[in-house]
């Protein structure tokens, strides 16, 4: 697939590194998807791609699609288990990293956002656990552009729509070039003064350890190399 990383391919799935601005899946307006340009991809090796879970528009990184409906339905109880009440870390069954940087930081160096959020309609119980790796600030030659930003690595407990980009919004931590829970203004300073124009989370790490182990890691965008 011209200018998507494949990270990963055998026999039961494929996974690549989604870049950001692409969408996952067809619908109305959108002319390129991810799972168009994978049906093309195999259109002669005789296998479907079958996606068992999602990724924003804008945010890049580590994705994975099954191959055929047997190994599509064998993953999608491992994503749909990763996130059970009462499993330890060490029980779940796939662990989704990602890495975002923020505007100001979590009070805490690390701990687990459990805000609960409303989800068409509906109010779900959400669980976010982060850790901060990093804290600087941001500047030109001659002026401070960002006080104080921070760059997290996440891992989902839940996975609830927009929950990383809206749990760090709801804790004074909102994601560089986040459009829709973001600071604004901020977004904006940051285009004009650095050219910053994709919002910064990436899905850096999946780790499914039961059955297939599969640990597969992707490489941050080159925009993201001002803040790490």
């Amino acid at each position: 697939m011209k200018n998507i990383e494949i990270l990963y391919d055998d026999c039961n799935c494929i996974i690549v590194n989604k870049p950001a601005g692409l969408a996952v899946q067809g619908g109305e307006g959108v002319k390129t998807s991810l799972d168009k340009l994978l049906l093309e991809h195999f259109r002669d090796k005789g296998e479907t791609p079958l996606l068992v879970h999602r990724l924003d528009k804008d945010t890049s990184g580590v994705l994975l699609a099954a191959k055929g409906r047997e190994a599509a339905n064998r993953f999608s109880k491992i994503f749909d288990g990763h996130s059970e009440k009462g499993r330890s870390d060490k029980e779940r069954k796939a662990v989704k990293l990602y890495i975002a940087v923020c505007a100001g930081c979590p009070a805490q160096s690390e701990g687990i956002i459990k805000d609960e959020l409303k989800i068409r309609g509906d109010v779900k119980k959400s669980e976010t656990k982060y850790k901060v790796i990093k804290t600087s600030i941001l500047q030109s030659n001659d002026s401070v552009i960002l006080p104080k930003y921070s760059v997290l690595e996440l891992e989902l407990g839940t996975g609830r729509m927009h929950q990383i980009r809206r749990h760090l919004a709801m804790n004074a931590a909102p994601i560089l070039g986040d459009d829709k829970y973001g600071d604004f203004s901020l977004n904006k300073k940051l285009r004009k003064e650095t050219g910053l124009k994709r919002m910064l989370l990436h899905a850096s790490r999946l780790i499914i350890r039961e059955e297939f182990n599969i640990d597969v890691t992707a490489p941050l965008p080159e925009y993201f190399g001002a803040y790490v």
